[in-house]
């Protein structure tokens, strides 16, 4: 389903405006009655971008108060309600930024998340889920979720991460870098292409995965903490560091000859991580 001018003109502009803390609001029934295609809010974000925004989520009251904010902030919003229909949407719309839950009917999120980057799909996903214990942000981390944010949550802060995730591919395929393409070792970045391949293969990485790979091979020797990682590449002033520790296994996974003894990206201590310098990979 599309999310159309009409839907968000019949949200109570109180309701949403009360709704920063948590989702607590009440929303009157709403339904796709016209097949429209995907709209732009009227007030693009600071960043410039407009996104195309994938939200699968079958709590419908969710899901409006976050597509009606998401639409607000300038971006197309489609949604999705359950699995199966999310992985069709999903494959005709191409997203740039999908807000997946996890417990949904017909097929889990992580299923669908499994199905969407086993294609090659590169799109930022950012995980909704009631389960917040570490052991299940790290299973999302591990299926290839960019981002995890446990229920309740605040519209607001999803439309800050969503553009958080659109900054910093703006930022590392910018004019400064769009014309560039960086060799680590056996893997070429093309940074105007956003994509990674090794000895002419293409990795596969995902957007944050790639954001990732980019900023480390731009700072060869380097040594970035995982904090400062997250800062600079996801845009998080805090957060939680495994975080960043389930990405670079990932990433390894894919880039390393042997992911278990790397040599492009480098644990250095407690402090985090570098890339190689090219004297240490002759």
């Amino acid at each position: 389903m599309t999310w159309t001018d009409s839907m968000v003109e019949n949200l109570d502009s109180q309701q949403v405006a009360d709704h920063d803390q948590t989702l607590s609001v009440r929303l009157r029934p709403m339904r796709d009655s016209a097949g429209s295609g995907s709209i732009r809010g009227e007030d693009s974000y600071a960043g410039g971008v407009s996104a195309q925004v994938l939200i699968v989520e079958d709590d419908q009251m969710l899901a409006d108060v976050l597509a009606s904010y998401l639409t607000r902030a300038g971006h197309r919003v489609t949604l999705a309600r359950d699995g199966s229909e999310a992985v069709t949407v999903w494959q005709r719309t191409v997203p740039d930024v999908v807000l997946l839950d996890v417990m949904l009917p017909t097929l889990s999120g992580l299923e669908v998340l499994r199905r969407r980057r086993a294609a090659g799909d590169r799109a930022a996903v950012i995980i909704i889920s009631a389960r917040g214990d570490e052991p299940d942000r790290l299973v999302g981390l591990e299926v290839g979720a960019d981002d995890y944010v446990v229920k309740p949550l605040s519209p607001r802060e999803i439309v800050l991460r969503t553009e958080a995730l659109l900054r910093r591919a703006e930022q590392l395929t910018g004019s400064r870098l769009r014309d560039r393409a960086i060799v680590l070792g056996d893997t070429e970045i093309d940074l105007a292409a956003r994509t990674a391949s090794k000895r002419g293969e293409p990795l596969g990485l995902t957007s944050r995965e790639f954001d990732l790979l980019a900023f480390l091979a731009g700072h060869p020797g380097e040594t970035f903490s995982k904090s400062a990682l997250l800062n600079r590449v996801w845009g998080w002033d805090f957060g939680d560091n495994s975080t960043v520790t389930v990405h670079v296994r990932r990433l390894r996974q894919k880039i390393e000859a042997d992911a278990s003894d790397p040599r492009l990206v480098l644990t250095v201590g407690r402090e985090g991580y570098r890339a190689a310098r090219e004297d240490e990979l002759a």
